[in-house]
């Protein structure tokens, strides 16, 4: 299937004076958080709540920034979760994507809303 990209918005719920961004997005259920590059962590005036710890692909170890809170928002629904700032595009892990009921298509090779609650996203919580 290769890579899913899809556009999202991104907001600073702190500061709702700031205009929101919208960005192409990578889509990865192999990656749990959301991950956006020192440049959108800068316009969108994120606060830096302390440091992590990461493991990339390569397995070397990086320390990296947690920002947040940060909105996500794509199609009708949205999320608000910390983010990591590394890389050199918006990753968009498995984390936001339970949180806002996404699935990725794959005969359409695309993020959807799950079919199954198309109106607002559902959870299981038992």
């Amino acid at each position: 299937m290769g890579y899913v990209h899809t556009e999202i918005e991104l907001k600073n719920p702190r500061l709702p004076q700031l205009k929101s961004l919208v960005t192409k997005a990578m889509v990865d259920t192999g990656a749990l958080m959301l991950c956006i590059p020192e440049h959108i962590a800068l316009q969108l005036d994120l606060e830096e709540n302390r440091k992590r710890e990461v493991t990339t692909a390569d397995g070397s170890r990086h320390k990296v920034s947690y920002v947040g809170p940060i909105e996500v928002i794509f199609e009708n629904r949205n999320c608000f979760v910390g983010a990591l700032v590394m890389g050199d595009e918006v990753l968009l892990g498995a984390v936001p994507m339970e949180d806002m009921d996404l699935i990725i298509s794959p005969s359409h090779g695309k993020l959807v809303v799950n079919p199954e609650s198309p109106n607002f996203p559902h959870a299981l919580v038992k």
